[in-house]
């Protein structure tokens, strides 16, 4: 017997969500908004909020967070390069990138800087371990995991910045693995 759930799909409730959050920050400020409020404004209770997010600041993250899911098992049969870049593939601008164009408006730089600093660990660790499990000496696959979780999150910042829909994702994510290589060491 299988069951179905009532009401909206999840990622179409966190979408909802997530979009009221971001019409919300921009009128009132991050720190203004309560959850209750973004509730209120996508038409879901309050205590439903919390079947679609954890925080009013996780709603910005939820899209990537579910690539970031996708690259752990990628990295199990793909290099770190491919699976991270992975990430991009139909990656369309969303509440996340609206947060980063708009973040000094919405209040929600130093919202930005924790979560992205969480993201760029969970990318690091990720790709640490994959390389880790192909025999790669543990203090370079901590260092290699350290930069590509730094590219993917400044390629996500600086695509959203450059007003994200007028470039590709996909080709600032290869700059900026490929600004990895070309880094000057000494």
């Amino acid at each position: 017997m299988t069951s179905a759930r009532a009401g909206r799909p999840k990622a179409s409730s966190r979408e909802t969500l997530a979009e009221a959050a971001s019409e919300l920050f921009l009128e009132k400020g991050y720190e203004a908004t309560s959850i209750a409020e973004i509730a209120a404004r996508a038409g879901v209770s309050r205590s439903s909020f919390f079947n679609y997010a954890a925080s009013k600041g996780a709603l910005l993250w939820g899209g990537l967070d579910e690539r970031l899911e996708v690259l752990e098992r990628l990295l199990d049969h793909a290099s770190p390069r491919e699976a991270v870049c992975r990430i991009a593939d139909g990656f369309a601008p969303d509440a996340l990138a609206l947060a980063y164009a708009n973040a000094e408006a919405m209040g929600l730089a130093a919202e930005l800087e924790r979560e992205a600093a969480l993201r760029r660990a969970r990318v690091g660790r990720a790709v640490a371990r994959a390389l880790r499990a192909r025999g790669t000496d543990a203090l370079a696959a901590d260092v290699a995991g350290a930069a590509y979780g730094g590219a993917l999150l400044a390629a996500i910042e600086r695509w959203s910045l450059s007003g994200p829909g007028r470039s590709d994702l996909a080709a600032t994510l290869v700059a900026a693995l490929d600004s990895i290589r070309d880094i000057p060491l000494d």
